[in-house]
């Protein structure tokens, strides 16, 4: 048998054994924050109960489970496919012995239930029972993914690199607030620095300098005999730039709050950076017990970028090849074919957003450490390609070499990838 969605689906349909379509049962269940609705129906889409409303805690899925037992009692089941949207709120459902060994399980993908809905002509209708529908002809086609038991180190590796992301993010907008608020009070003084959070000398300015009254009083020597207090040297051109900056600044009416304001955003930076630390901490602990230590062999991937990588993929034994992660994550084009005439446009977009920026960010550690990787980049500049076909084909690459590198527990080998 050949199904029209590929292998995987295939798999997974034949998985019911050949039973009739009234043996086979859908479970699909919309999740949310304290509530979920269970939509319990056949594979020829007749509802065995009416939609079950539960709470999301033990007692509530416990009770759900004994409901769908109920409804299926006068029924042979042979098999029984639960699915549920993988939007975070679905994690309780996925604890080892809470549902029925049973049952199989599967993650359906948050953009394909939306893209089944309006399929089914509901585009603008957003309920808990539409969404349920959705996912049950998703469930009955065979889609989604079905759930592993997946290792534990990797679970918990999976769940620093997002809370790392997170506050990456948090102490990348907190940042360009804080600059915002350094133009009211100390208007010119970013165009003194290339970046002004990223120099030594444009925090000292932060920490010290948000009244530029107080730069004009000090002047360039004692600014920089000042600077070197505290170990920075500014040089004498940027000291006088800085100064002239200061005496022709002209702070906004509200800049004494704006000052109020930068001081608040350093503390929560600082905070931020130290939940990073923290972070990357426990990733340093976490990756050697995982298949993807043996990244870290790489030029130019350390800690970060591997556990980045291992959280995307998740487990490795669920994918057969490079080319499904590549496809998982989003980065293949989108394709236009009318009539014989074909077209390939931007990424498309359609995967996982960690998996998707974990082999960007591959793909950018071997274009600065490796020697291939910079080689092929060049060329691919010199033929005037746009700077995201360059990061999609250094992404492709890393892909490969690492799907290699944690299949056959191989580390880096310069003279197999070059």
């Amino acid at each position: 048998m050949v199904h029209v969605h590929g292998r995987r689906v295939q798999q997974q349909v034949a998985a019911a054994g050949g039973a009739p379509a009234e043996q086979c049962v859908v479970v699909a269940i919309d999740t949310g924050k304290a509530d979920a609705v269970a939509l319990v129906a056949d594979f020829a889409g007749e509802r065995l109960c009416a939609p079950v409303t539960f709470t999301m805690n033990r007692t509530g899925i416990t009770g759900m489970v004994e409901q769908v037992g109920a409804a299926a009692a006068n029924r042979q089941v042979r098999f029984v496919r639960c699915g549920v949207e993988a939007s975070g709120y679905h994690l309780p459902l996925l604890t080892p012995g809470l549902l029925p060994a049973a049952w199989t399980m599967v993650e359906l993908n948050p953009a394909h239930v939306a893209m089944q809905r309006r399929v089914n002509g509901q585009r603008s209708v957003k309920t808990d029972l539409v969404d349920a529908t959705a996912m049950f002809d998703l469930l009955v086609a065979g889609r989604g993914h079905v759930v592993g038991q997946a290792d534990t180190a990797i679970v918990e590796l999976a769940g620093w690199v997002h809370l790392r992301r997170s506050r990456v993010a948090l102490k990348r907008a907190i940042g360009n607030h804080l600059i915002s608020q350094m133009d009211r009070a100390f208007p010119g003084v970013s165009s003194c620095f290339h970046q002004l959070l990223g120099t030594r000398a444009g925090r000292l300015v932060i920490d010290e300098f948000t009244d530029p009254q107080r730069l004009v009083r000090m002047g360039v020597s004692r600014f920089q005999s000042f600077a070197r207090t505290r170990g920075v040297r500014v040089s004498a051109n940027n000291a006088e730039k800085l100064v002239e900056a200061a005496r022709q600044a002209l702070p906004s009416a509200d800049a004494a709050v704006a000052r109020k304001a930068v001081a608040a955003d350093l503390c929560l930076m600082a905070e931020l950076q130290a939940q990073i630390v923290v972070a990357e901490q426990q990733l340093e602990r976490l990756l050697p017990v995982t298949p993807y230590a043996v990244l870290t062999t790489t030029p130019g991937w350390a800690t970060v970028r591997a556990s980045l990588y291992g959280a995307g993929v998740g487990d490795p034994r669920r994918w057969s090849s490079a080319r499904k992660i590549y496809r998982a994550s989003g980065l293949t084009p989108s394709v236009h074919e009318s009539a014989g005439r074909r077209h390939d446009g931007e990424i498309s977009r359609e995967g996982s957003v960690t998996l998707r920026h974990a082999l960007l960010e591959l793909g950018q550690g071997l274009r600065h450490h490796e020697h291939a990787a910079r080689v092929r980049a060049a060329q691919l500049a010199a033929q005037g390609k746009h700077s995201m076909i360059i990061w999609t084909v250094m992404a492709n690459r890393a892909n490969r070499i690492a799907f290699a590198m944690v299949k056959n527990q191989q580390p880096y080998d310069v003279q197999r990838w070059r």
